[in-house]
């Protein structure tokens, strides 16, 4: 059995309760711009920013967008559900962006400072700062919103290092992203294993890398054996460390 000394950890939807903490904050930024003048029914709203929020994301990990695409993006096509502000889009294209890029600040900003995380992420990080890997958080995530979303749920201390994707140029599941990670981290491929709720830019991309992988396997996803190891719950990863 393989000796590990470093984990490279995703950190949403993985520990930070990404999800969770969104939806409250789709909430509260719905109700900071009114939008029930336009959305009488609110669940029109989320459900269409959702789908674009999951599309986006996947093509940026993937490096077909900017970053500074998506955050008007995800935006911009909800909001235009609403067939009066579609019509106030194509009226002044810069304006709206400009209104988009205000709706996304709220939203950031609120998200940025929930402290919410997946069930049995503290008992983890303990566990596994107790049996004494060296943790480092690898990330797509935003540079400013990580560093307050760590502060604000208290999970800042767990890691030797800080891996994000706008760092390292590349964002996972490039090959470059985890070579960068590796010369950050000073870890060897051989003995460090990838953990991440993303069977696309997580697993497979740290298995086409050359490492071992837990999927954290919260969506219910069929993983067709490409993880080394699958669970369901954090707290199984014990067993496994």
């Amino acid at each position: 059995m393989i000796k590990y000394f470093d984990l490279f950890i995703d950190f949403d939807d993985t520990l930070y309760d990404t999800y969770g903490n969104a939806v409250i904050s789709l909430r509260e930024t719905f109700e900071a711009f009114q939008l029930e003048q336009w959305f009488p029914d609110p669940q029109v709203f989320y459900d269409a920013y959702w789908q674009a929020n999951i599309d986006l994301w996947s093509r940026y990990s993937r490096g077909e967008i900017t970053r500074d695409f998506l955050i008007v993006e995800r935006f911009r096509r909800p909001l235009c559900v609403s067939e009066a502000l579609r019509v106030k889009s194509e009226e002044s294209a810069s304006a709206f962006r400009d209104y988009c890029l205000q709706v996304s600040d709220k939203f950031l900003d609120c998200c940025a400072n929930k402290p919410g995380v997946v069930d049995g992420a503290y008992e983890l990080m303990d566990y596994l700062r107790s049996k004494g890997y060296r943790m480092h958080l690898c990330s797509n995530g935003f540079h400013e919103v990580q560093y307050k979303k760590l502060a604000a749920c208290g999970l800042r201390d767990y890691f030797q290092t800080i891996i994000l994707s706008e760092d390292a140029g590349a964002n996972k599941p490039s090959p470059q992203f985890f070579d960068y990670a590796l010369k950050l981290s000073g870890a060897n491929r051989e003995t460090t294993l990838m953990i991440g709720d993303n069977l696309q830019t997580d697993i497979i991309g740290a298995r086409d890398a050359g490492f071992d992988t837990i999927l954290f396997n919260r969506w219910g996803v069929e993983p067709s054996g490409i993880p080394t190891h699958t669970v369901t719950a954090l707290s199984e990863i014990m067993g496994i460390l």
